[in-house]
């Protein structure tokens, strides 16, 4: 199967390669695929760092994360501990939980998967 990525709309398709989707990236930082199937109760996310970027510390404070390295390599520093991760590494972060990920010098790609947060509901009170 041939799946595309596109910046401004990431692939929909399912079943989808992501080490193609992730090759196909025009190298730029940000999300190449994600999850959009209404109803569904998990959110997924194929995002892109360019060599040397970094996303800070930061924590989610309601949410488990999974992340799987698809492409590239880098650091990942989850309070004072720092690993290095590539392809194949597989993280499961806990909520609450700080951290901070940093590609190396061919960039990285990495899916993220947690549970779906719920949308904002506008109603009377």
């Amino acid at each position: 199967m041939r799946t595309t990525a596109h910046r401004h709309g990431p692939s929909e398709t399912l079943p989808a390669n992501i080490q193609e989707i992730a090759a196909a990236g025009d190298g730029a930082p940000g999300i190449l695929w994600r999850l959009r199937e209404e109803g569904r109760q998990l959110d997924a996310n194929l995002v892109h760092l360019p060599a040397g970027e970094r996303i800070g510390t930061h924590a989610e404070p309601d949410l488990d994360l999974l992340l799987v390295v698809v492409t590239g390599a880098g650091k990942l520093t989850t309070g004072d501990d720092t690993v290095d991760v590539g392809p194949g590494s597989l993280v499961w972060l806990a909520h609450g939980q700080a951290r901070a990920i940093e590609a190396g010098p061919e960039g990285l790609s990495y899916l993220t998967v947690h549970r779906r947060r719920p949308g904002m509901r506008i109603g009377l009170r």
